[in-house]
């Protein structure tokens, strides 16, 4: 068994300096500023009290005329000095392309670059480099990544889910250059696959999960793999979820809704689709703190017992899989109110910014499930979720402008996207999302979601000049 690694990181490009601005206004400004202040205040007081008309009332008249001239000329000259000053000089460098934070207040010069650019660049460097090549006994030749970039455990596999991602982000960064080719992930994928069909996560052992499944349906879906072949996995996996075979997951807001997002790609046709929509529209919970509005939270399950707690990133995730579902399916009167609730319910916040607000604070769940092999044991998988890099996908969906449109908050939209923005610029090094305090902390899962979030911002945002 051998393994590869892959790759180097080359330095990151200059972004060169900004363009120059009109030289003969700034020669102007900078002769004028060259008099000193009180020069050219005194240059104009001496030239307007030998022009100005013997006829006007005394001489005190004319000398107040001229002083007050004299003065409005001295302080026009030391702003102008001032600004020339504070801007930048010809020499100067621009700052660089990723101080710059996406959704502030107006766009940057005509030929600055954004961050992405270089974010995208660095991460294709990354992931090139951390390439694992594995020659497996039992399932031949394995390309792909593992769960995170920063597992210690030697020698680095493969795993279905770090792959499914790794896929994701390479066809999301649309990279031509070869050097991570999409074919031989997908060929990874197909040869991850179970015994029975499906996929499952490192820590789930050899029985097929809906949620890793639909993940990896999704990517494979992307990357234009055979269609009857996708169509066939996806029938088993939504013949698996269901309440009596899957209750843990079936109540589980991430996990119908990461389900309900795969069989959208992999088989938009499958009947399950509009049951795991109705499922969710079903079970949204009424806010009290937010007008009653409806929104999610982690369990669908919810009970007087087991009571849940509204959530803005299963909110996120929610107003995301309903948006996709309407694309391919239409949407009957109470799904699109559950899902404008949500909007709403998101634009609800009562903080008047929200950089450091809950909304926006990343969070974490556990999936239980009775063990396949051990009916004492339960097999848990720990659940992180991105919550700015979702609020962001639940932004962007056409619903949730329209509705901020509609109802006069645009303001409320614009400054909750542009916070949720800089939460997801924040915690990447480098182009590589990063969870801190934790083992595992560079999980390609997070990495997918923070540039698949700016990307799809910077579309939205992208105004071509006229």
């Amino acid at each position: 068994m051998s393994q590869q690694q892959l790759g180097r990181r080359p330095a990151r490009p200059d972004p060169g300096p900004p363009p120059p601005g009109d030289s003969r206004q700034g020669r102007f400004v900078g002769w004028l500023g060259g008099f000193g202040c009180a020069a050219a205040g005194y240059a104009v007081f001496q030239s307007l009290v030998g022009v100005l008309p013997q006829e006007i009332s005394g001489d005190a008249a004319r000398y107040g005329i001229a002083a007050v001239s004299g003065v409005g000329t001295g302080l026009a000259a030391w702003l102008a000095a001032a600004l020339l000053r504070a801007g930048p000089g010809p020499g100067d460098a621009a700052p660089a392309a990723a101080s710059r934070t996406p959704g502030a207040a107006g766009p940057g010069p005509a030929h600055s670059p954004g961050p992405f650019p270089a974010l995208a660049a660095a991460a294709h460097r990354t992931l090139h480099a951390e390439l694992a090549v594995v020659d497996d006994p039992d399932r031949g030749f394995l390309t792909g990544w593992p769960h995170a970039l920063d597992e210690q455990t030697e020698p680095v596999r493969p795993t279905p889910t770090g792959t499914a991602y790794g896929l994701h982000l390479v066809l999301e960064l649309g990279v031509q250059d070869g050097r991570l080719n999409p074919s031989e992930l997908v060929g990874t994928l197909w040869r991850l696959r179970l015994a029975d069909g499906g996929w499952a996560a490192r820590s789930q052992g050899s029985v097929p999960r809906p949620e890793v499944t639909a993940l990896v349906l999704g990517a494979l879906a992307r990357a234009g793999a055979d269609p009857e072949r996708l169509a066939d996995e996806a029938a088993r996996c939504a013949a698996r979820f269901t309440a009596d075979l899957e209750p843990s997951g079936l109540a589980r807001t991430h996990v119908v809704t990461t389900v309900l997002r795969g069989l959208l790609r992999a088989a938009p046709n499958s009947p399950a689709i509009a049951r795991l929509r109705d499922e969710l529209v079903d079970r949204t919970i009424t806010d009290p703190a937010r007008e009653h509005r409806r929104c999610w939270g982690p369990s669908l399950r919810a009970s007087a017992a087991h009571p849940t707690r509204p959530s803005p990133a299963h909110t996120a995730q929610a107003v995301v899989a309903l948006d996709r579902a309407a694309r391919v399916l239409g949407e009957d009167a109470n799904t699109r109110a559950a899902r404008e609730d949500g909007i709403r319910w998101l634009l609800s916040c009562p903080m008047p910014e929200h950089r450091t607000c809950a909304d926006l604070i990343n969070t974490q769940e556990e999936v239980r499930r009775p063990h396949p092999q051990d009916s004492w044991r339960q097999e848990v998988l720990f659940v992180r979720h991105f919550t700015a890099a979702w609020m962001v996908r639940a932004l962007l969906t056409p619903g949730a402008w329209e509705i901020a449109a509609a109802e006069d908050r645009e303001d409320a939209w614009r400054t909750l996207l542009a916070d949720a923005v800089s939460g997801v610029l924040r915690q990447q090094d480098d182009g590589i999302w990063n969870w801190d305090g934790h083992d595992l902390g560079r999980p390609l899962w997070m990495t997918y979601q923070g540039l698949s979030a700016l990307r799809a911002h910077a579309v939205w945002m992208y105004q071509p000049e006229a």
